[in-house]
């Protein structure tokens, strides 16, 4: 119990402190270093650049599909017993979510290659992911009960979740092919802090007229909740504290399981004016052999309650006809505990867009050498004025999750640049987003809100984020 208690506590403060899956706003924002992170084929003009260690990528969200903190505790004369019935309980469906991620970057940097073809990009950043699908049964048994629900089966599938935290190690390579298309890789080393899922589930509970007793229990199971890296927390947790911050470190440095992923991205430009682009990440996994363990519930009991015989069971009385039952339904219903290895699945993600340039133009800013530039028929013109849509997946428990996105981006020289974004998902339809980018010679700095018209309320609000980070960016000399 002490365990599913620690994953409950980690998933709720994964869904506090969380940050934006889709980052629709950086996406294709080429100006800032952090974009070729979600697509390695974005299209570069860096000569080098350098993150600033912790500040270069910081990003948070939080998302609820199905309820805000608003629809419960507004002051609008409804009773909150009635909210909670008709808002929560029977107003969600197993679909709606609570869900998000983190980002923090710890180191981030590139470089370009001697044939000015190739740049390379390395770094590593902390990362957390946690997700919850409401269950909607589980729910209305507990605020209803069975009596007036007989003959229902209660789904015990609709508990859904999962949530890790891991550190990842990251080398890319992006290479331009032709004067049209960039292409990009990039590979990654996860080294996992913990992680649990509990995504499997299957059975029922149901209540039917008994024989012996008034009613008749039947409860049939195949569940499983897995675990990796959080006993030694717990012990930590119950034993000395202090030992927690080293145990965190360790693991985040290839001190716990270790999985491998990749990114693969392009851009390809159909001609001067008009760009797509694609990218498809975290297809990887982590393998989780130490520190598991994982509880299963197999099996199907039925159960008709205490029976009591009269006047016989006077005459015992040392009968405990409670105990009695709890030990027959132990004892009808496989469960336990396992420490077997398993392979957990990372999130993927898929991006595409494309985008119409028009307006004033502005030359490349890295160093160029002119003949070099005609013969390969480059093309590093940048406009003033750029248009286009965005699609976005990720793979979640339930089936994949996608966004639409109408953007905007606005150059004025190469001081400044902003975009500002429209997206249409699960979450919210009315979600517009704006980020800008500033340069100051070679310092970058970059500001990401989304949804911005839930900051009226934020109580009221399904979703928000925000993104920021501090690089330093050469182009080398003219």
């Amino acid at each position: 119990m002490r365990q599913f208690q620690l994953v409950l506590l980690s998933w709720l403060l994964g869904c506090a402190f969380v940050t934006a899956q889709n980052k629709q706003i950086l996406y294709d924002f080429t100006e800032i270093p952090q974009a070729l992170m979600i697509n390695p084929g974005m299209s570069t003009d860096f000569q080098w650049y350098a993150g600033i260690p912790a500040l270069s990528g910081i990003s948070f969200q939080a998302g609820s599909s199905g309820l805000t903190v608003n629809d419960l505790f507004a002051d609008d004369g409804v009773d909150f017993n009635v909210k909670v019935r008709e808002r929560a309980i029977y107003g969600m469906s197993t679909r709606d979510e609570l869900n998000g991620t983190y980002q923090v970057e710890l180191l981030n940097g590139g470089f370009r290659g001697r044939n000015r073809d190739n740049f390379y990009s390395f770094g590593i950043y902390n990362e957390g992911d946690a997700i919850g699908y409401w269950f909607k049964d589980y729910a209305i048994l507990a605020f209803e009960g069975n009596a007036d629900q007989l003959g229902r089966k209660f789904d015990v599938g609709h508990l859904k979740t999962r949530g890790e935290m891991l550190n990842v190690f990251h080398f890319g390579i992006n290479k331009r092919v032709d004067g049209a298309l960039t292409i990009g890789a990039r590979a990654k080393v996860y080294s996992s802090v913990f992680n649990f899922s509990s995504t499997k589930n299957k059975g029922y509970f149901v209540t039917n007229q008994g024989q012996n007793n008034i009613l008749s229990h039947t409860f049939v199971a195949d569940m499983e909740l897995r675990s990796s890296g959080l006993n030694e927390i717990e012990d930590a947790l119950d034993n000395d504290s202090s030992l927690l911050p080293g145990i965190i470190t360790r693991r985040m440095f290839f001190g716990g399981d270790l999985g491998f992923g990749i990114d693969l991205g392009f851009t390809y430009k159909l001609n001067k004016q008009t760009v797509i682009t694609g990218s498809l990440l975290d297809l990887g996994f982590v393998y989780s052999s130490t520190d598991v363990k994982n509880y299963t519930i197999k099996g199907n009991a039925t159960v008709e309650g205490i029976e009591v015989i009269l006047p016989d069971a006077f005459s015992n009385s040392n009968d405990d006809f409670w105990q009695n039952l709890v030990d027959e339904v132990d004892a009808l219903v496989p469960h336990g505990t396992n420490n077997n290895s398993y392979i957990s699945f990372r999130p993927t993600k898929l991006y595409g867009s494309i985008r119409h340039n028009w307006g004033k133009t502005f030359k490349q800013n890295m160093d160029c050498d002119c003949n070099y530039m005609v013969s390969k028929r480059r093309d590093y013109t940048k406009y003033a004025n750029g248009i286009g849509g965005q699609l976005y997946v990720i793979n979640r428990p339930r089936g994949p999750q996608a966004a639409l996105t109408a953007f905007y981006l606005r150059r004025f020289g190469r001081a400044l640049a902003l975009k500002t974004t429209y997206t249409v998902d699960k979450f919210s339809w009315s979600n517009i987003g704006l980020g800008l980018n500033l340069q100051a010679g070679p310092v970058n700095i970059y500001v990401m809100a989304d949804n911005l018209l839930a900051y009226r309320n934020l109580a009221d609000s399904h979703y928000s984020s925000f993104q920021l980070g501090l690089n330093i960016i050469s182009w080398g000399k003219k």
